[in-house]
Order: C-alpha cells, then structure tokens, then sequence
C-alpha cells in the first residue's frame, strides 16, 4: 500500500500521521505485523504516529532515497521469522544487523561476540586451546548478551572482547567443535519464539539454515581493513598494512576450517557493500524484505 507524494504535499506532520492512521485502521494488526517506511523527508511523521496504540505496529524513518518520497504501509505477517546475516570480518555485518532490528523492532544477536567472549576467557584463564582441555571448564563458562552488553559470568566484558588478543585467537576458538555445539545451541535457544536478526559466519548454513531471510555481506579486503583501521572504537594499536594482513589470515582460517565454515548460503542475497554506505546497505536489505528490490 502506498501513500503518493500527491497526496502528501501541503500537509502538516499530523496530518500525514492521521491519513497513515486512516489506512492502518483498514488493516487488522492484531494478525498482522505493518512496516511503514518514511523517508527522511517526512521523517516528523513517526512522532504523531506514536499516539495510536496498534498492536504489531512497526514504523522506520530512516530511508533517505532522493527519488523516493511516498510512504509505503506493508504488511509482513504476524509470525516470528530469521534474518541471517553472515560475513567476513569487518564487512559491516554487525552494525547492519543492529540497524535492521531497530528498523523492524524485533531481537538482535551478536553471535561474533559470543565467540569472542568464550575465547577471553579461555585466554584469561590460561586454557590450552584444545578440544580436550577446553571440556573440562566450559561448564563454567555463562555467556549473556544484554542489549549492547556481553557479560561473561556476571561480568560485563563488552570492550575486553575487543583486544588484540582476543582478535587472534577467535577463529581457532570457533574452529573447535564442542566451543560451536555449545553456542550454536545457545544461539538456537535464545532465538526460540522471537522475530531475531543474527549474524555471523554460519547463521544461514548451519544456525539457521531455513531462515526466511538470508544476506551475506562482504567487501574486498582492502577496504574492511580501512573501515578497521578508521574505527575509533577499536582497542588495535596496528597499521593499515598489518590489520589487512590479519584480516587476510582470518578470511583463509575462516573459510579453509572443516567445521561450519564461511561461506553464502545458496539462497543468501550477496551485498558487496564495498562501495556503499552502512545507510544503503540497510535500505537494500529493507527493501529485500519488503519485496521490492530482489
């Protein structure tokens, strides 16, 4: 369903809220859930919107498409569903993936920084990596994702996860087959009953290999070591040269291990989002979702 920019023009933000309303009332949001995709221009809208009590009501107002200024009212259907966004390192995969749970207002799940969080401790507690060593503790390992935070036995180590140490060793760690039987069966059950967005190396092969939504994500190497290499947050003291190096080691680890290996899955759609912005990124695979960029 859409509003046309003609019948748009002229009228104040709660006017445009009270035509959404007129529309959604058309709608039975108690089965259904409805994305409504603003663009910048009208973005006010979703302020007036927030005083209608819908049930499954959805709103974005993120999308800025100079050539697109209607607003689409889209019905997605009440059940719960998975998008799976896999990757290599530093292709973006993350950010888009908080990105796109905000946008639809369901769960997020960084399965990367569940991976690292098992790795610190490992390192912290000065556990040979091996299969072995490593059955004899992981009953004392307790990962929790909370919002933005990861916690590790009560403790929030969210910026700990991201050393240069950590980093190093995390493709081992997750090349272990009892370190992702544990997490991918942690992964499976925090998902359980929940519209969730997930990402990862093998969220679409093997965490969620029937996910309704599947995207793989990837850049050339060159350039996700220059997106690292600019992070602010990032805790790597290292030049360019050597971040792509690493990223390079990574890619091969990542890809070459006999276990749950990175690589698209079949029906994945591939975003080389080397020349594009996190904000198209996130449009393309909202449009996807919406049906109308396949």
């Amino acid at each position: 369903m859409i509003i046309n920019n003609l019948k748009l023009e002229g009228k104040s933000s709660e006017d445009i809220a009270n035509l959404i309303y007129e529309e959604l009332k058309k709608i039975d949001t108690t089965k259904n859930n409805v994305l409504i995709t603003i663009p910048e221009n009208y973005k006010e809208v979703s302020n007036h919107l927030d005083k209608f009590n819908f049930e499954g009501f959805v709103k974005t107002s993120i999308l800025e498409d100079k050539d697109d200024k209607n607003i689409t009212i889209d019905i997605l259907g009440k059940e719960n569903f998975v998008i799976a966004i896999d990757g290599p390192s530093a292709s973006g995969k993350s950010t888009v993936a908080k990105e796109i749970a905000k946008i639809l207002d369901i769960s997020y799940l960084d399965t990367g920084a569940m991976y690292r969080a098992f790795t610190y401790y490992l390192l912290k507690e000065n556990i040979s990596l091996t299969e072995e060593e490593i059955k004899k503790v992981i009953g004392n390992i307790n990962i929790d994702i909370e919002k933005d935070s990861v916690i590790l036995n009560g403790e929030d180590i969210s910026k700990k996860i991201r050393g240069d140490e950590v980093t190093k060793n995390v493709s081992k760690v997750s090349a272990i087959s009892i370190v992702r039987e544990v997490l991918v069966d942690s992964q499976r059950n925090i998902s359980k009953g929940k519209s969730i967005v997930l990402d990862g190396r093998d969220i679409g092969t093997v965490v969620f290999p029937n996910a309704k939504y599947k995207f793989f994500i990837t850049a050339t190497a060159e350039e996700r070591a220059m997106r690292r290499f600019k992070d602010e947050k990032s805790s790597l003291n290292k030049s360019y040269e050597e971040i792509l190096e690493d990223l390079k080691a990574r890619d091969v680890l990542d890809s070459n291990r006999e276990i749950s290996p990175l690589r698209q899955a079949e029906d994945a759609h591939l975003i080389d989002s080397t020349e594009m912005t996190l904000r198209e990124v996130v449009e393309k695979i909202i449009n996807i979702i919406r049906g109308i960029d396949v």
